[in-house]
Parts: structure tokens; C-alpha cells; sequence
């Protein structure tokens, strides 16, 4: 499996009605014929010093291989553009980890 881990934080001016939005958003990854599971995150806000809180969102998708990833990384994956297109200018940051099992 190839493990894609997004981390978003959103613009101080983002409506509710607009987090609403990004959420169904990241939840309709899942229509992508190149994902094999989507799952979005808020912070748990565990109050230890080595763990992150700060950001807002947590997108973690598992794709069958690297190929499916390159393939939802594409331009001809529609799902994965229209996220894009809909939501980036929402975004203040973005990190990603990407990963593979050992």
C-alpha cells in the first residue's frame, strides 16, 4: 500500500459554511477510481509537547501502489481536480507525507 497523508491549515477567514464544504470535499476523494480508502481528521488536541495540533485538517488516503498515486496526482483523475479547483483557495498551508509499508 502507498500511504498519502495531507495536513491543511485553512485561512483565519474560512466560514463555517466553508469548512462545511472543504469537509464534503475531502469525503468525496473517495469517488476517485484510483483510491482504495479515504479517511479526513480533525486534530485530537493531545496536550503533549511533541505533538502537532496546529493545523486543521488531516486528509489520509491509501492507494493500491505508487502507480495509483501518480495516477490520482494527474491531471486526468477528476476527483482529486476538483478538490483542487474548489478548495485551494481555502488553504493558508499544506504538508504532505507520503509513505510506503515496511
Amino acid at each position: 500500500m502507498f500511504h498519502h497523508t495531507v495536513h491543511f491549515w485553512l485561512k483565519p477567514s474560512v466560514t463555517d459554511a466553508q469548512r462545511d464544504a472543504f469537509e464534503a470535499g475531502l469525503r468525496a476523494l473517495a469517488d476517485s477510481p484510483n483510491v482504495a480508502t479515504v479517511s479526513a481528521r480533525r486534530p485530537a488536541g493531545t496536550p503533549r509537547d511533541v505533538v502537532d495540533n496546529s493545523y486543521d485538517y488531516q486528509l489520509f488516503i491509501q492507494f493500491a501502489d505508487s502507480s495509483a498515486h501518480d495516477a490520482y496526482q494527474s491531471a486526468d483523475d477528476p476527483a482529486h481536480q476538483r478538490f483542487i479547483a474548489s478548495f485551494k483557495p481555502l488553504f493558508d498551508r499544506v504538508v504532505i507525507y507520503d509513505s510506503v509499508e515496511v
